[in-house]
């Protein structure tokens, strides 16, 4: 960089920045700003530093850049005397953290007028008191109103998953609550039936056996088929024939209970030869509340598992004991999303699961990409409507894993999909959604991840596409 050099009044007063400047106010500028210049190739400014000047372009071609993940995206190309660019924000002071907001390289020998910020903003709130609240105002409500929706979207998003939650847990939560219910009944019903058989004359050779055939029916439960609803029907009419023709009464309550157990004619046979025939029924009422207590059992435990299975989702989606930034399962993010979001997913909605389980773990802020996969997913079903096919695709791309959401909705129109990340927009509804979801996937995946979201849509398909480096990249704080 040169000695630095002053312009004089009338100099100034050809930059179109400073034409109306009153003559005080150009002698100002003519007495604090150096005239500077940056050889081709070298950095006048760099994106995040410190911010320290405004600068004047004098001569030359500049050429200013922002980082968007690992990329640096050129956004000006300019060498239009007067063009401004460094600490644009300097009128501002301590109310925000001073710092360049792009990176300004020479493309050619470049000349500068540079006015050190501080000083600056002294004497421009001292000349333009009324823009100066103006444009605080207009920055910091901005600023304000961004932060204020941003918290109501999350809220809104952590309302639409904690209903989703509670949905998911109640159901199991109260299937175990019947099933104990019912557990309770039948236990006091099998000691009843046990008092009986004692008082009458059913010999211990005959309880034997019966226990017998008890362990054995009881063992098998596990390994029941799930059947149709044609299939039970079927065989609860074949089971209570041969009850009534073997006198049981009510022989409809006990075939309810047998079929599910995978007992047929051919397991009650069994009883019939282990038993006298005067106590046949009684015998079978018993081992009907040792069946349906197992059965209740069985239920139970798939209650409580299940309920384990939500807690244990919900403790990944939300990260709350891992550390923020580590080595992460992408699949492992992905199902805990699709479970917090199973309330949404309703029964005309086929989910398919494509994962690339050579994936090997990302370095990411794992509870961050829950949120990528929460807006992504739940734009997805928001699109479909309840009707269509959602696919999850992972795959690994050279030095990148990929990550797709798919859905079969309408497709977004080519106007709309230039817009989708833009923050505030949105094709929803009035108060159906703040147009930030897209826009916070886009800023997690590209400046806290290094990564790539890119959309493709034609009416059928809309794909979503996250791209992520498999090696830790360097980014700005």
């Amino acid at each position: 960089m040169s000695a630095p050099a002053r312009l004089g009044p009338a100099e100034l007063r050809e930059l179109f920045l400073f034409t109306d400047l009153q003559p005080a106010q150009l002698a100002w500028v003519a007495e604090t700003g150096d005239v500077v210049t940056f050889p081709e190739g070298s950095d006048v400014s760099t994106e995040g530093e410190p911010a320290e000047c405004f600068y004047v372009l004098l001569s030359g071609t500049l050429r200013m850049s922002r980082r968007v993940g690992r990329d640096e995206v050129e956004t000006v190309r300019t060498d239009q005397p007067g063009v401004f660019s460094g600490a644009v924000q300097f009128y501002l002071g301590d109310q925000v953290t001073q710092v360049y907001p792009a990176t300004v390289r020479a493309v050619t020998d470049c000349t500068f007028l540079a006015l050190p910020a501080a000083e600056f903003a002294a004497v421009f709130r001292r000349w333009y008191p009324m823009a100066v609240h103006l444009l605080q105002g207009l920055f910091l409500g901005t600023r304000n109103s961004d932060e204020l929706v941003g918290q109501r979207e999350r809220l809104l998003a952590l309302g639409k998953l904690t209903a989703g939650l509670t949905h998911e847990l109640n159901n199991p939560a109260a299937a175990a609550s019947r099933a104990t219910s019912a557990l309770r009944e039948r236990v006091a019903g099998m000691r009843h039936k046990l008092a009986l058989l004692a008082e009458g004359r059913f010999d211990g050779e005959q309880l034997r056996r019966l226990t017998e055939l008890q362990e054995r029916f009881v063992a098998g439960i596990g390994a029941v088929p799930e059947l149709s609803a044609l299939e039970r029907s079927d065989r609860e009419d074949e089971l209570g024939d041969w009850l009534d023709d073997h006198d049981v009464e009510r022989p409809w309550e006990l075939a309810a209970v047998f079929v599910p157990a995978g007992l047929d004619p051919a397991a009650l046979e069994l009883v019939a030869d282990a038993v006298d025939a005067d106590f046949l029924e009684p015998a079978l009422r018993w081992l009907s509340y040792t069946v349906e207590t197992e059965l209740l059992l069985g239920e139970i435990l798939d209650s409580t598992s299940r309920i384990s299975h939500l807690v244990g989702a919900a403790k990944q989606y939300s990260q709350l004991d891992r550390t923020p930034h580590q080595p992460t399962d992408l699949h492992e993010g992905l199902d805990a999303t699709l479970v917090m979001l199973s309330a949404k997913t309703g029964p005309g909605i086929h989910v398919v699961k494509e994962y690339d389980r050579s994936l090997p773990p990302v370095p990411a802020y794992a509870a961050e990409l829950n949120q990528v996969w929460t807006n992504l997913i739940d734009n997805a079903l928001d699109a479909m409507a309840g009707e269509g096919t959602l696919t999850l695709r992972t795959a690994v791309d050279g030095d990148n894993a990929v990550v797709e959401v798919v859905d079969t909705g309408p497709g977004i129109p080519e106007p709309l999909r230039r817009r989708v990340f833009e923050p505030f927009f949105t094709t929803k509804p009035v108060g159906q959604g703040t147009g930030l979801g897209l826009d916070v996937a886009w800023r997690i995946v590209t400046t806290r991840h290094g990564g790539v979201l890119k959309v493709r849509s034609r009416p059928g398909e809309t794909r979503f596409l996250v791209r992520l480096p498999l090696t830790e990249v360097p980014l700005p704080g």
